[in-house]
């Protein structure tokens, strides 16, 4: 589990984690029940270390009476293609996420909070059919293309079905692989998509025609996994100068054509320690790394742990 994401079990520290999902749409839709099931579970399974609240966007916006200890971690919660919120209601609501040691959001919760300006800078996985919505934005987020990240005090979802990837993985952050797997076969998942895996037509729907150029490369990258091309080959193949894009992953990536290539690169190095019997030598030359050294390194300081570390972990959960 990327370090990020560790850093949460340090809210079990002060006895019961205590955490709000404030649900502005409809009890059945899949981002909320996706979420919160997992959680209700992991309460039941865990009665004195998890206190889950769970209300309406009215209820939300209530003020708390004096004495509340308030929530360690807050979710607004939004559907899409939902009717937008009552903006009052919605800025109130965020307001009382926000008092949360970690906050966000998930679904189009995600975009409400680019929309009310609180993530600035920051990174979120917005779901791939909402980008369009967010030219008008004032304070300008970094859209990420994966499934659901945690940057500093910040969460983010997607929503979907990816809600309960990303409740399951919380579940283990807060509480450890082994409730989680005791979840994961009482719902019968049988496995859990991490943070690194990204929505599959994300980069297609955010930039399509608009940005050509950055997809053709990103694809040139995904495609080139076991032999890596260098910056300036990916550049050429797409008829732009290394200058220009790396301004354009810059822009719109948050990221250097390299950087963002070597994280890609070890994402799939990772799967593949996830899910296949393939030797970590073996999976480091798959993945372009001919140094065993160097895949080792630039593995723990992505993942907060070592590519043998991470197979010891799928050989214990098998």
């Amino acid at each position: 589990m990327p370090n990020s994401f560790a850093n949460l079990s340090q809210l079990t520290q002060a006895g019961p984690v205590r955490v709000l999902l404030v649900n502005a749409g409809e009890a059945e839709a899949l981002s909320w029940s996706a979420l919160v099931q997992p959680l209700r579970l992991a309460q039941r399974l865990l009665p004195d270390g998890l206190q889950l609240d769970v209300c309406s966007l009215a209820e939300a916006a209530q003020p708390l009476p004096e004495q509340h200890p308030g929530w360690q971690l807050a979710l607004l919660v939004g559907e899409e293609g939902a009717r937008d919120p009552d903006p009052e209601l919605c800025r109130a609501a965020i307001e009382r996420c926000r008092q949360a040691a970690y906050w966000g959001a998930v679904g189009a919760g995600v975009l409400w909070l680019a929309e009310a300006g609180v993530v600035g800078g920051v990174r979120i996985a917005l779901p791939w059919s909402l980008y369009a919505d967010t030219e008008d934005v004032p304070s300008r987020a970094v859209l990420i293309p994966q499934l659901y990240v945690i940057d500093g005090r910040h969460l983010s979802c997607c929503g979907g079905a990816a809600s309960l990837d990303f409740s399951l993985t919380l579940i283990e952050a807060l509480f450890g692989a082994a409730l989680q797997a005791e979840i994961k076969e009482a719902l019968c998942v049988e496995r859990v998509r991490g943070p690194e895996e990204r929505q599959r037509v994300a980069l297609q729907a955010r930039f399509g025609a608009l940005q050509p150029k950055l997809s053709e490369a990103v694809t040139l990258m995904e495609t080139n996994i076991e032999e890596p091309l260098s910056t300036d080959d990916v550049a050429n193949l797409v008829g732009l100068s290394r200058r220009q894009l790396e301004r354009l992953f810059k822009q719109y990536l948050g990221s250097l054509p390299s950087r963002y290539y070597l994280e890609l690169r070890l994402r799939r190095a990772r799967q593949l320690l996830r899910e296949t019997n393939h030797s970590i030598v073996q999976v480091g030359l798959m993945c372009g790394f001919s140094s065993g050294s160097h895949f080792s390194t630039a593995f723990g300081a992505l993942f907060g742990n070592t590519p043998r570390e991470e197979r010891q972990r799928k050989l214990a959960a098998s």
